[in-house]
């Protein structure tokens, strides 16, 4: 017989939409422990930017894949899936609930239904789209558009590596990376609860012009000159992050302090269009629009997961 599948809590939702504290309330509800899906807060000293649960929250809710790699090193969606899976066998090996909560959905889908098995690097073409780029990155970006557009939304113009991947793909193959994952036949590991915090687009976008002014304010420009002064090269992957790029232009002269908080703030909305987009179109299962956790959210989330694991005991 098959080996019964994993029941998995999931609560992801666009930046800024509440996902960090519905996840961390309905953690203590149900006894269980948090895996961090969140690409940039895998890296030490990113505090501020990448808003990152506080030592206070992590005394409440031990956190994992939180604070695991050094900013130099590129921490892939593989990398996160194993790493992942290691965490949520430990914790329901402890009779706990594992709960995924994060915005980095690239890193859901890899969890969930695996990586496709993509073909081996080609160091030619690598290094003429690397070229490309250099010369001129828009036309690169709007080259995938044109090929790929659910890559290019899901991946967005700024990620150097992804979108040089995705071409480097296509010429490999002939078909997009779209295709390749529908392609895919996801593997049969978890059964996931999805979840996400609603919220009007209005409030959505006010909470993430608020948050960018609370991050500056933090000290996100302070953080950036630590980082560079540790030796962390302009140009590293960890640096492309929302806030942290502005603050690189700004810090390089290409704009002053409050254009830097306006980009910001307008990358953010872009990116939360985007999210938007993927959770719209979400193929790892069906997802629950349930309120904030400041309007009942986590007694919603509770009672979607005892009828989850009720309906999963009378199988």
């Amino acid at each position: 017989m098959a080996e019964p599948l994993t029941p998995l809590l999931v609560i992801l939702g666009p930046t800024a939409s509440g996902k960090t504290t519905l996840g961390l309330e309905a953690a203590e509800a149900l006894g269980g422990e948090i895996v961090s899906a969140d690409a940039f807060a895998v890296y030490r000293g990113f505090d501020i930017g990448t808003d990152k649960p506080s030592i206070q929250d992590r005394e409440r809710v031990r956190h994992h894949l939180v604070d695991v790699t050094d900013a130099g090193r590129r921490f892939s969606a593989g990398a996160f899936a194993e790493a992942a899976d290691a965490a949520i066998a430990d914790i329901a090996a402890r009779g706990l609930t594992a709960i995924v909560v994060g915005g980095t959905h690239f890193y859901i889908r890899a969890l969930l239904q695996g990586l496709f098995p993509s073909p081996p690097r080609d160091p030619e073409i690598g290094a003429r789209l690397a070229g490309e780029w250099s010369l001129d990155a828009p036309a690169v970006f709007r080259r995938l558009q044109a090929i790929d557009p659910d890559s290019a939304e899901r991946i967005g113009p700024h990620d150097r590596q992804r979108i040089l991947r995705a071409l480097e793909v296509f010429e490999l193959t002939g078909e997009p990376m779209t295709t390749h994952w529908q392609k895919h036949a996801p593997p049969s590991k978890y059964d996931p609860l999805l979840v996400a915090p609603n919220r009007s687009r209005e409030e959505l976008y006010a909470r993430i012009d608020k948050r960018a002014d609370s991050l500056f304010a933090s000290g996100l420009v302070e953080e950036v000159q630590r980082i560079l002064a540790s030796g962390v090269p302009v140009d590293a992957h960890a640096l492309k992050a929302i806030g942290y790029r502005e603050v690189v232009e700004m810090l390089q002269g290409r704009c002053d302090l409050e254009q830097a908080v306006e980009d910001t703030k307008r990358s953010s909305r872009r990116f939360a269009k985007r999210q938007i987009t993927w959770l719209r179109g979400l193929r790892e299962g069906t997802l629950h629009w349930v309120p904030p956790a400041d309007h009942g959210g986590v007694s919603a989330v509770i009672d979607l997961w005892e009828a989850h694991t009720k309906k999963r005991r009378k199988r």
